[in-house]
């Protein structure tokens, strides 16, 4: 009888697991995160078309990056202070940029590193549910 109980148990959790396995539904465990070089915007940039088809404004809070999808949303955060935004990725870095993601230069003010031009960062993929969970006042400096 547990032997049946075991095989059941089994087969549900392979058939829960088979539709992640195959890339169809996201996993926890498949969240990209990763620590590279932020670098932001030139401002030769701002009301030209990104990647998505939007009109990139240099005030908002949006992202490059070249493995996520676009209208991903991800948290980043400085690693030199542990500031950090949310942005939407809206468009693709150039194929032989060695940066992790390119920011706004709004986003890039929030994370304090304007003048430096380049920071250390971990972007982590957040979900809608996170960002509306934050408090006012973070909303402020995310996308809604």
């Amino acid at each position: 009888m547990q032997k049946n109980v075991l095989k059941k148990v089994l087969k549900y959790a392979l058939l829960m697991l088979l539709p992640v396995m195959a890339g169809i539904v996201p996993a926890v465990a498949q969240v990209k995160t990763g620590v590279g070089t932020a670098s932001y915007y030139a401002q030769k940039f701002h009301g030209r078309k990104t990647a998505s088809g939007e009109i990139f404004d240099n005030n908002g809070m949006t992202a490059a990056h070249n493995t996520l999808p676009l209208g991903t949303l991800i948290k980043v955060t400085n690693l030199r202070n542990n500031r950090w935004v949310v942005v939407r990725v809206t468009d693709r870095l150039h194929a032989a940029n060695r940066r992790i993601v390119d920011l706004t230069q709004a986003a890039a003010k929030k994370l304090g590193f304007i003048h430096w031009g380049l920071t250390k960062v971990k972007v982590e993929v957040v979900t809608k549910e996170f960002v509306n969970s934050l408090p006012i006042l973070d909303m402020a400096m995310n996308p809604s």
